[in-house]
């Protein structure tokens, strides 16, 4: 894959992407105030939202540029968490975007360290049979991003014990998408437990769902691309 993001192709577009992302996960309830972050692949970095934005009045320019390593330019500083994003890319070549959020319902859920089972079949929109809790560590630390790489090694979203959620995608809208899935399955999920255990789908059924979702999700770039 290019080092590039997948959909915005300058660092103008992805400034912008960056942005209405962020205050869309404030408008949406996956955040508010200044929690959370978002960034995208660029060059042999990426662009993340600057330490303390508030994600309310986010702006392009309240986007940094930086290295891995967290050489940035500019005054303003990178998000506390960009270690994990950088562990991400590093991790994850076929990664444009990724979406950090501290949704209600998958906080719930995470501080509880629960991952989310097959109850659903939409649980499969992540890649796998489940939704991962990946354990405890402090923000902005290098274990964190062990913890968190493990977790998406086989799946594009995952729980944060104590903390919250990540999602991931080629794209940033893409990462925005699956992160607001996610915290809708949480909210089932959650419900279902003050209420009791769910029936869980049987491996084979998820599998099958998860071969359906190859070709769906061609179909969806396609409609994408026609937009």
């Amino acid at each position: 894959m290019s080092s590039r993001n997948t959909t915005d192709e300058t660092e103008n577009g992805l400034r912008e992407a960056l942005a209405l992302c962020a205050r869309e996960m404030n408008r949406k309830g996956l955040n508010q105030g200044r929690s959370g972050n978002v960034s995208a692949r660029f060059g042999e970095g990426l662009l993340i939202t600057a330490s303390g934005s508030h994600f309310d009045e986010i702006t392009p320019g309240h986007m940094v540029v930086t290295d891995f390593s967290g050489r940035h330019q500019g005054a303003l500083k990178p998000s506390s968490e960009l270690s994990f994003h950088a562990a991400i890319y590093r991790a994850r070549p076929d990664v444009g975007a990724v979406v950090h959020a501290h949704s209600p319902w998958a906080t719930t859920l995470a501080c509880m360290h629960r991952s989310i089972p097959p109850f659903h079949y939409m649980v499969a929109v992540a890649g796998g049979h489940d939704i991962p809790c990946v354990p405890y560590a402090t923000f902005g630390s290098e274990q964190l991003g062990e913890h968190i790489t493990e977790g998406l090694q086989h799946r594009d979203a995952c729980l944060m014990a104590n903390h919250g959620l990540v999602a991931v995608g080629k794209s940033v809208s893409a990462a925005m998408e699956l992160a607001l899935e996610v915290e809708v399955l949480a909210r089932c999920y959650g419900q279902i437990l003050g209420t009791g255990e769910p029936v869980l789908l049987e491996p084979a059924q998820m599998d099958e769902v998860i071969s359906r979702f190859h070709s769906y999700r061609a179909q969806a770039r396609l409609s994408d691309e026609l937009q």
